[in-house]
């Protein structure tokens, strides 16, 4: 592609060479540039693109995007000067891959938690009716049926456009995604079309990089004014920011709720440890998912392939065929009599959510033992709620290591353990060690209990010290049964 075809669209301030060059790559990332690439200096949070301009030439960029032209200049490179490179990134890397999105129906969820669920469930639901479809989620991304392993919730928008460009290539008709608070304010999204959005819920999370919880609020916010007058914005009337989401979104606007009146409404009919009856929308369905919070999570998926034309009866019946998300509220019975639950839960309110179905589900006739740290070098703030959350739920509660990184585990529960009281440590006992915290819950666990191990879900390491190790809940329990 030309490079004045690839920056057409943007308000260029500048332009130092020739324009008509030839481009067969963009980046932004210097070490990945190859011969006849643009490379688009951005300034990050922690490296600045401009500093590695003459390393991209080096490699064989021939066209620089930049917000200050270079002293040196290299007669063989075109540099182009914008304003702010970082929110036209997505733009050209849109306009690179072919505007992928006008070729599918691209459905961003975001919200605190629930957003791997929604989409991964969105992703299984349209295969099961016969559709290509795509998935970018914090798991794992998927075309068709080709996995691609992930490291960000959302990829940076050259990884994204390339993968919705594969997904194009292989025939998708639809994409599901996972669309966090950062890269919305990033810019990671701009440039794609939406045919629909998902609001799930906000609760305190990342305030290690938004700093304020209006900010964070704001940075969600912010993808629904973004959405276009043709697209449809779903929003949980539950939440208290619910409508504040879509106060000022283009987009037809829907409602999900489970306790007041809404679009698309559900109730919980009956429920145990193997799934729910559901009444959605005035009809039955039983589901393989547990608890008020799964409610929710089915709703928005109800919701939004009802919104993407689907008959109100087909998506019910393929409701009742999904299974729940790898380390969302995994259920594993021991041979014992116990239950454990494996879940990802790594927020106050996530950690409420499912220790709510538990008891939903054990109505008083078992105790819980609750296992739950909290990540290193992230939000102190939530350390000591998370505490408080598990023992106010719980029988026992072991507080132990989650990926510390480069914090010592025992400083985090200290932290953890500074938000109780004298009585509320009575039901608390701390291990470092997570394989250890797991195998004494399973000596603690009686029949008809049930053993909560929150925080990790589908991860299959722990992260210290900057190297990830392999540890994986659901292997730990399966070894103390």
């Amino acid at each position: 592609m030309k490079l004045k075809e690839l920056v057409g669209k943007l308000k260029v301030l500048e332009v130092k060479g020739d324009m008509e060059r030839g481009i067969c790559g963009v980046q932004i990332d210097s070490r990945q540039v190859e011969e006849g690439h643009l490379f688009m200096a951005v300034r990050g949070t922690v490296a600045d693109g401009h500093s590695y301009i003459g390393k991209a030439v080096e490699k064989g960029a021939v066209a620089v995007l930049c917000e200050e032209i270079p002293a040196e200049l290299s007669a063989a490179v075109t540099y182009v000067r914008v304003e702010n490179v970082e929110q036209v990134v997505g733009q050209v890397a849109t306009t690179f891959y072919g505007d992928p999105t006008s070729k599918l129906k691209l459905v961003g969820v975001t919200g605190t938690n629930g957003k791997t669920t929604i989409a991964t469930v969105l992703y299984e639901m349209f295969r099961y009716m016969g559709h290509k479809a795509g998935l970018l989620s914090t798991v794992c991304n998927y075309v068709d049926g080709e996995a691609i392993p992930t490291e960000h919730t959302t990829p940076d928008p050259i990884t994204l456009n390339a993968l919705l460009a594969r997904m194009v290539e292989a025939g998708c008709e639809y994409a599901f995604m996972e669309v966090s608070s950062h890269s919305i304010v990033q810019n990671r999204i701009g440039g794609l079309t939406f045919a629909g959005g998902l609001f799930t819920n906000i609760t305190r999370d990342h305030l290690d990089y938004h700093k304020t919880f209006e900010n964070y609020i704001k940075a969600k916010k912010l993808f629904f004014d973004n959405l276009s007058a043709g697209a449809f914005a779903i929003t949980n009337a539950d939440d208290k920011n619910g409508m504040v989401m879509v106060q000022n979104t283009q987009a037809v606007v829907k409602t999900y709720s489970v306790q007041s009146p809404a679009d698309f409404k559900a109730k919980i009919i009956e429920c145990h440890f193997e799934g729910m009856y559901l009444d959605v929308n005035g009809k039955e369905v039983g589901v393989q998912f547990i608890g008020k919070f799964n409610v929710s999570n089915l709703l928005a998926v109800y919701g939004a392939a009802v919104m993407l034309g689907k008959e109100e009866q087909e998506v019910l019946v393929a409701l009742s065929a999904m299974k729940p998300v790898n380390g969302r509220f995994e259920a594993l019975r021991s041979p014992l009599g116990y239950t454990a639950i494996v879940d990802y839960a790594h927020t106050p309110d996530a950690l409420e959510n499912v220790l709510n179905a538990i008891h939903g589900v054990l109505d008083g006739k078992g105790e819980v033992i609750t296992i739950c740290g909290a990540g290193g070098n992230r939000d102190k703030g939530k350390r000591p709620l998370m505490a408080r959350e598990a023992v106010k739920q719980s029988d026992r509660v072991i507080i132990t290591s989650d990926n510390p990184r480069f914090e010592e585990p025992q400083d985090i529960i200290n932290d953890m353990l500074a938000g109780l009281d004298e009585e509320q440590m009575r039901k608390v006992i701390a291990i470092v060690d997570r394989r250890q915290a797991i195998k004494t819950a399973c000596m603690m666990a009686k029949n008809g209990d049930v053993i909560l191990i929150a925080g990790k879900g589908h991860e299959d390491y722990q992260d210290v010290k900057g190297v990830k190790h392999h540890f994986d809940d659901k292997e730990e329990v399966r070894a103390c049964f």
